[in-house]
């Protein structure tokens, strides 16, 4: 190990936050680190909006009420961006046409990228940070706030300050539910059954429902139509 590594196996969601405010020159390295995240032939299909103020952190916490969006000190909203391919198509007067799934997938997995190194490189200074995916929920809210153009969405943002509480690093799923050699082995219900009992000694007291409870409630509804709905908006869809 190293640590890195050591830094990486050390993750925890932070939600609760001190008064202590990211410094400019943390919060630019931070998001430096985000920006060297891989991404799709070099496109950087996403841009990042920093909410540091506290009339747009209580507008967004109005749409996205969790208590981690008014106790971050910074909150930075990741966004799907093919509005600068529209650029580029107009500078070459090229047809323009950005809709389905893949282009999708492209910019979604650019944002998560860079979100996965910002949040990595907070910790490193000290910081913590949550991902908050629930903005999706009020997605055309979220854009008509945030000025969102067309050929863009709102993907996820991430609340980031200092740590006022800290959990135990939550257990994942067994290494040989998830890694396999060399083809796909698919599990029976008794790997479920395995981690729900994982899941639950981990939570104890504090667990209102099972880890396959969870994912029935996340898995087993009609999708929320909100982000379709933007999506469409925007001629993404």
């Amino acid at each position: 190990m190293n640590e890195t590594i050591d830094l990486m196996l050390a993750h925890s969601s932070v939600r609760r936050f001190t008064d202590e405010p990211i410094s400019d020159q943390d919060l630019e390295a931070i998001i430096s680190a985000g920006r060297a995240a891989s991404t799709w032939k070099n496109f950087q299909s996403y841009s990042i909006v920093v909410v540091r103020s506290k009339e747009k952190k209580e507008a967004l916490h109005v749409l996205t009420p969790q208590p981690a969006v008014l106790q971050a000190d910074t909150i930075l909203l990741f966004v799907g961006d093919h509005n600068r391919a529209s650029k580029a198509a107009a500078l070459h007067q090229a047809n323009f046409d950005p809709k389905g799934t893949e282009n999708l997938l492209i910019s979604s997995v650019d944002a998560a990228l860079a979100g996965q190194n910002v949040l990595l490189a907070a910790e490193s200074l000290g910081y913590g940070g949550v991902f908050i995916g629930m903005i999706r929920h009020a997605a055309r809210e979220i854009a008509d706030l945030f000025a969102l153009p067309d050929y863009t969405y709102p993907v996820f943002c991430i609340a980031l300050g200092r740590p006022a509480q800290q959990f135990p690093v939550k257990p994942r799923l067994p290494q040989e539910f998830v890694v396999f050699q060399e083809e796909y082995q698919e599990q029976d219900v008794e790997a479920i059954r395995t981690y729900d009992r994982i899941q639950s000694d981990y939570a104890g007291a504090r667990q209102k429902e099972t880890w396959s409870e969870r994912l029935i409630a996340q898995f087993g509804q009609v999708e929320h139509p909100e982000t379709k709905t933007l999506l469409r908006e925007k001629h993404l869809l």
